[in-house]
């Protein structure tokens, strides 16, 4: 599914990432740990290209991220931020929804993965769709960030820290759904975390 072959990240003369190679297989759950600074956002970052590596390949179902539009790659791959990202003007619906919007799927299907992706984590598509960010808690707006990287059915989803700003009982929450969704959907989940108890 993802291959990292001898990848390499230079900033100026730093080195950041060095000759990395590593197979992810379709549906595995894959945690990069360490400290702050050891390259693991930036080896991320690099499968949606985000961040362009210096050395190496990066190879997703036998076609390497170098040949494919940097755009259309990002819309196949769902990613989710410590920083959530919603939309503040944009309802819960529409802002699970940006990518499938994108993608020109029709208004009805749209709705019908939203409220499927809401009910999945427990929040009813009556009382939350029409809802705006700022009306939610923190941690709903986090399952929010993740619903809409899931909401176009990628294969892959990667998730830099997407825990760290929250409250450890939330955190430990989410993480226990994160867990639930990636056992019932098989998505390859690439996950980035400092913290070993995360991990």
């Amino acid at each position: 599914m993802i291959v990292y072959e001898n990848v390499t990240k230079r900033y100026g003369d730093v080195t950041v990432v060095d000759g990395l190679n590593l197979n992810i297989d379709e549906g595995e759950f894959v945690v990069f740990i360490g400290p702050s600074g050891c390259g693991k956002t930036t080896s991320l970052k690099m499968v949606n290209r985000l961040i362009e590596m210096n050395e190496g390949n990066i190879i997703i179902d036998g076609e390497n991220i170098k040949d494919v539009d940097a755009v259309e790659l990002r819309r196949k791959i769902g990613y989710v931020i410590q920083q959530i990202g919603l939309f503040p003007n944009m309802t819960i619906e529409e802002n699970i929804a940006v990518v499938p919007n994108l993608l020109k799927w029709s208004k009805e299907k749209s709705q019908r993965r939203v409220k499927e992706l809401l009910e999945m984590v427990g929040m009813p598509y009556e009382e939350n769709a029409k809802k705006y960010p700022n009306e939610l808690s923190g941690g709903q707006q986090q399952r929010v960030g993740v619903l809409r990287a899931l909401a176009a059915e990628p294969p892959i989803i990667l998730m830099d820290e997407p825990f760290g700003a929250l409250d450890p009982i939330t955190r430990d929450n989410l993480q226990d759904e994160l867990k639930s969704l990636q056992k019932k959907l098989k998505k390859t989940i690439v996950f980035v975390t400092h913290d070993m108890d995360e991990a």
